[in-house]
């Protein structure tokens, strides 16, 4: 029997529509391999795109709450496909849940020696537990008077990590990077950077739940390894421009989400301060989360609800990572479920876009628009806050709000045009659709969206057509944008559209500028001769052999063109005089005789 409060309707309050829709899938896939039940909480294995299932775990929180987490890659909003599976599994197919012990249950069953031995199996068959185990049995050894089943009261500095190995693997990465640089390889800056940031993510994932003491202990480990062993690197042109702002932001939000000591304040505070000299880095966030931590007394005003712009710094100079820091104050009274203060603090540091959409979340739906109205600036706050309505079931709000985003700043024009399109035709609004997918094509245009406008215009899409048509004559030729104009003025038989589109591209879009070439071949020979000619011409000029075949395929389109208008002489003679100025060069002679291009 299940002991955590399950249904459709939890499910649909904690994953977006996506993930409901293929969690579905999956589900009906059959991908939840199997579901266990261990007391109250239930694990599961999934397949998805790797041979290795996911797992799932499950477990009741305060209240009728729930914590469900997976081992998989998704890191956005709400529950994963997978945990949607596993939870609609547990709902609709109860009896392939399978009952097993808890672990405490488990344990009661062995003596002292049969657990001894329990332990010992386990570090023969997975010998890296022992470096876990010791450093478990050291922290208990060092620290009798610390209650080992309350994590919040150990010092960081005890956290049963790893920190030897953590170093090792960081004085590693820069050692090989040395390598690479001294074989000849100049792209070991990435693999630095991408090996340390995963680290950094590792200590983050632990803020995630609520373990920040252990992610202090693992980013005091990186951050000591990256300053004493950063020469390695440096001497090879190495900056720490990405890892230090990744530690600094991480570092504050474990700050932030700890109960630290005066002690542990005091000891953090020297080493970031001491490692910001000698690093040549800057840790302002973290240090300002410690000057100010959670009793700082403007914060509190704020967060009691005294709110005022920008009341936290009151009588000092806003600095530039203001922004920052409230970002990370938000994120950990979301975590810690503190709603209220979270809308205080969010208008007080004037956080449009996380103040908006966490009333939207509460439920406060009238609030969140009539907000909207008066203080949404950008595409992105109109974005979020239509995401979390629709999520609400308040369709022509989201409506609405998306509607007017599209008409604001903003760098996601087309993904919100696109979203706006398809919520109004669910509606049954299909001007507004069309306006919105014109928005869309207007920021990215693709040829696919050009026939669903043509499509959802119906009677009215001649009209429709020409505006689409001439919006794409005014685009800069971009790349992937260039196919797609080509696409679209082809398939109207806009052949001159088209030319315009590629004339002047790199012959590395050769694919691309064949197309033309074949469409405006009975319509513009004299482009495709001059056209084609001027591309080989240049290839045969420089006399580079290995591209000789590329300038036959050129020669190919010219002598069709010539062929085509009824010009065989011109290309007779074009061709023999080609066979005078380059009759040394064997290799294109061969390719010419071979191609049968006489």
């Amino acid at each position: 029997m299940l002991g955590i409060h399950l249904s459709e309707a939890v499910i649909r309050q904690n994953a977006n529509t996506k993930c409901l829709q293929r969690g579905e899938m999956c589900y009906r896939d059959g991908s939840v391999l199997s579901v266990t039940q261990r007391e109250e909480e239930i694990q599961a294995e999934v397949q998805g795109s790797k041979e290795q299932p996911y797992r799932v775990t499950i477990i009741p929180s305060e209240g009728r709450k729930i914590t469900a987490l997976c081992n998989c890659p998704y890191v956005y909003d709400g529950w994963c496909k997978h945990i949607v599976a596993t939870t609609l599994t547990c709902i609709r197919s109860p009896e392939i849940i399978e009952q097993r012990p808890s672990l405490p249950q488990l344990l009661e069953r062995l003596d002292h020696s049969q657990t001894q031995r329990l332990v010992q199996e386990l570090v023969t068959e997975h010998p890296e537990l022992i470096d876990e185990i010791d450093g478990y049995v050291n922290a208990i050894l060092t620290s009798p008077a610390i209650e080992t089943s309350s994590p919040k009261s150990t010092p960081f500095k005890q956290i049963a990590i790893d920190s030897k190995k953590i170093k090792t693997t960081v004085r590693q990465t820069f050692r090989d990077a040395v390598n690479s640089w001294e074989s000849g390889y100049d792209y070991a800056s990435e693999t630095v950077n991408e090996n340390i940031l995963s680290m950094i993510g590792d200590a983050a994932e632990n803020c995630d739940f609520d373990d920040a003491k252990t992610a202090l202990a693992i980013l005091d480990a990186i951050t000591e390894a990256c300053v004493s062993d950063w020469d390695y690197v440096a001497d090879y042109g190495m900056d720490n421009d990405e890892i230090a702002p990744a530690l600094d932001e991480v570092w504050c939000e474990a700050i932030l989400s700890g109960e630290l000591t005066t002690r542990e304040r005091s000891e953090i505070k020297k080493n970031l301060k001491t490692w910001q000299s000698e690093w040549n880095a800057d840790f302002s966030l973290a240090l300002e989360a410690l000057e100010q931590g959670w009793d700082y007394p403007p914060l509190l005003e704020v967060l009691s609800g005294n709110v005022s712009h920008r009341a936290i710094w009151e009588n000092r100079e806003i600095p530039d990572y203001a922004d920052d820091l409230a970002l990370i104050r938000l994120k950990v009274l979301e975590r810690q479920e503190r709603p209220l203060e979270y809308l205080y603090l969010a208008q007080s540091e004037q956080q449009t876009k996380q103040h908006l959409t966490m009333l939207g979340r509460l439920g406060r739906v009238e609030e969140a628009v009539a907000t909207a109205e008066r203080q949404m600036s950008t595409m992105e706050e109109a974005f979020a806050l239509a995401q979390t309505l629709q999520q609400k079931q308040a369709l022509s709000q989201a409506l609405k709000i998306a509607q007017q985003g599209l008409n604001l700043p903003g760098k996601c024009q087309y993904k919100l045009g696109i979203w706006t399109s398809e919520l109004a035709e669910h509606l049954g609004d299909i001007d507004v659709a069309i306006t919105a997918r014109k928005h869309a094509f207007q920021a990215e245009p693709t040829f696919s969206d050009y026939l669903i406008i043509e499509e959802l215009a119906g009677n009215n899409w001649e009209q429709i057509k020409l505006d689409l048509q001439q919006s794409l004559r005014q685009l800069n030729s971009v790349l992937g944008v260039t196919e797609e104009r080509v696409k679209i003025f082809l398939h109207e038989g806009l052949v001159a559209d088209a030319i315009n589109c590629v004339s002047e591209l790199r012959s590395y879009d050769a694919e691309l500028i064949y197309r033309v070439m074949d469409a405006a071949v009975s319509v513009n020979p004299d482009w495709v001769i001059e056209n084609s000619r001027l591309r080989a011409e240049k290839i045969m000029d420089n006399k580079k052999s290995e591209y000789y075949r590329y300038a036959v395929e050129w020669l190919k389109k010219a002598r069709l063109a010539y062929m085509t208008s009824g010009r065989k002489a011109e290309w007779k003679k074009y061709y023999e005089h080609l066979l005078d100025v380059h009759c040394r060069k064997r290799e294109l002679m061969e390719l010419l005789r071979q191609r049968g291009m006489s």
